[in-house]
């Protein structure tokens, strides 16, 4: 009768990197300490994005759009992308937080919405961009003390060697709960730091119903104006499912920016979109005295 079964070794395959220790507290000190660090950023990156996917039922790829990124704390950001080859301008997009403006050139839109509101226009996939998310990828927020509860997970990612083989490397992720009220709480986010540097490099934002809406990545950290901050950044939007990743060129923190720097004017003649109307709002609607900042 022969064998029904055979049995063969495992191999495990863990990283040889050298890995450093941190305990629960010296995490939350370096979310912390980097985010009272960080004031302001102006930016150069290189945007590669992809919008679409199994509800879409196709993806579409947008190659190397430059662009210009301002980020201002507490909640104020600015960016301008150009279009590939002729430079002109693709988007220009500004948020105080609250609300945002969004002005697509090409075509002739003017969107106005709050940063709270839902993205379900499939068909206008640039209208889904909400610059809040953006914000919190870019400026990972301190841990609140009152607010926020925060507990270290040891675990592991999964790493690729030089031919592709699967390894494993520890990590730590820092597991934040928000309270709300006295007796609930729901899961806020997850940071992941790489032990290798202990440096963030993936942050899982969730909602209050537990749903993940943001997974933002983080790599190739280098030293700008004496401050560690990663070159590479991608940021997935799972629900909206739009993909964005942003190569840094050049980077300079806490330069002064001035506020009307965060100002977008109505263009002349603009198809003005408010989101907060129904869809049909949408009009020709001349602007007196206005101008598209740049």
């Amino acid at each position: 009768m022969g064998c029904l079964f055979r049995t063969r070794p495992v191999e495990e395959r863990y990283s040889k990197a050298p890995l450093l220790e941190s305990s629960q507290q010296g995490l939350i000190d370096r979310i912390d300490r980097q985010a009272a660090t960080i004031h302001s950023l102006q930016a150069t990156v290189d945007i590669d994005s992809s919008v679409g996917g199994a509800k879409k039922g196709q993806v579409t790829d947008y190659k190397e759009i430059r662009s210009y990124v301002l980020a201002r704390k507490p909640a104020m950001l600015h960016m301008i992308g150009l279009l590939p080859i002729v430079r002109t301008t693709a988007f220009d997009i500004v948020s105080d937080g609250q609300q945002f403006k969004l002005w697509i050139p090409p075509k002739n839109r003017f969107v106005v919405g709050r940063n709270d509101q839902g993205t379900s226009d499939t068909d206008q996939p640039m209208q889904n961009i909400r610059p809040q998310d953006i914000y919190e990828a870019l400026l990972i927020p301190p841990i609140d003390p009152v607010s926020e509860l925060a507990v270290m997970e040891r675990s592991y990612e999964i790493l690729h060697d030089s031919k592709g083989h699967p390894i494993l490397q520890d990590d730590y992720e820092l597991v934040v709960i928000r309270r709300k009220g006295d007796k609930d709480a729901v899961l806020s986010r997850k940071i992941v730091f790489s032990r290798t540097d202990l440096q963030p490099h993936r942050q899982y934002i969730y909602d209050d119903q537990g749903k993940l809406i943001t997974d933002a990545r983080y790599a190739d950290y280098k030293d700008y104006d004496g401050v560690g901050y990663p070159s590479r950044i991608e940021i997935f939007r799972p629900q909206e499912e739009y993909d964005i990743k942003l190569n840094v060129l050049k980077l300079e923190i806490n330069k002064p920016l001035r506020d009307e720097q965060f100002t977008l004017e109505q263009p002349p003649g603009a198809q003005v979109v408010h989101l907060d109307r129904p869809q049909s709002s949408a009009t020709q609607v001349p602007a007196t005295n206005a101008r598209n900042r740049r």
